[in-house]
């Protein structure tokens, strides 16, 4: 199917934030992954997106051993879907081979009906930190994208991060000068900082933004036993929660009014009313 002509720009664009519980094997949530695409496809989402590692969760030590390259089978098979169901598709993140290194990227990919993997987005701040749980050291087994980057998805212009980028305003406000009217925000968020942080934060990125935030989430123990917050939502630029997934696999799904935030934008216009010169940096 072609990708979506200029003239379907401003209409609504159904969207589905799809939940998972993934586990080590690629294969059973490949088949997890696609189920959840078709049954998004079906209700009408236009746009739908996976969560953080979908194709490989919950056990650190198989993470080497599924990582490959970009592009890859993974992505081949992305693209094969986004192309039978001719919607557009982020692919969540997925563990990304890097030659002749034993480092991986945490990259996040995004694929137009026609099957075209149009952005490749690399996870910018790792998580390296104490959390309530447990310590994470993600930077031991991953290394950082540099890159800034936001996608044609049709009805809008998405920006792309992954999970921990979310508690860095800097990188969301770039993606929103560069165009974004959309934020996605794919995650595997900790059930203990995901009870307090998840919802605020993706809220509060979607107000100083004035975008919509599409957040797919892992949810559940892990194989290593862990636990993910889930509660995969969708927030309008007004900082609405307008979608939630429970606990089960699943998907948040609502439309994305790009003509409302264009309207919102020129009415109520901060983005506009920024003062680069009064801030360290002119950032």
């Amino acid at each position: 199917m072609p990708d979506t002509p200029d003239t379907d720009r401003g209409l609504n664009m159904l969207t589905a934030a799809i939940q998972m519980s993934s586990t080590p094997d690629k294969e059973e949530n490949k088949a997890t992954a696609e189920a959840l695409i078709r049954s998004a496809a079906a209700s009408g989402a236009r746009l739908i997106a996976l969560p953080e590692l979908w194709s490989c969760h919950g056990l650190e030590n198989a993470y080497l051993e599924a990582a490959e390259p970009v592009p890859g089978p993974t992505t081949d098979f992305l693209g094969g879907l986004a192309r039978e169901l001719g919607v557009y598709l982020l692919g969540g993140s997925i563990l990304e081979s890097v030659g002749g290194s034993e480092k991986m990227y945490n990259t996040s990919t995004f694929f137009a009906p026609s099957g075209a993997l149009t952005a490749v987005y690399r996870k910018v701040h790792l998580f390296d930190v104490k959390a309530p749980d447990r310590e994470y050291l993600e930077s031991a087994s991953m290394a950082p994208g540099s890159e800034v980057v936001t996608a044609d998805a049709g009805g809008a212009r998405l920006g792309l991060s992954v999970c921990y980028d979310v508690r860095f305003p800097e990188l969301y406000r770039s993606l929103a000068l560069d165009g974004a009217e959309a934020l996605a925000v794919p995650a595997a968020f900790t059930l203990q900082t995901g009870k307090d942080h998840w919802e605020l934060l993706l809220r509060a990125r979607a107000v100083e933004n004035q975008a919509y935030v599409i957040a797919p989430a892992q949810w559940g123990q892990k194989a290593d036993g862990r636990w993910t917050y889930g509660r995969s939502m969708i927030v309008d630029p007004w900082g609405t929660v307008l979608a939630t997934c429970p606990d089960r696999d699943g998907y948040a799904l609502a439309d994305l009014d790009i003509e409302y935030l264009r309207r919102f934008r020129t009415e109520f216009p901060s983005l506009l009313n920024r003062r680069p010169e009064a801030y360290p940096g002119g950032a």
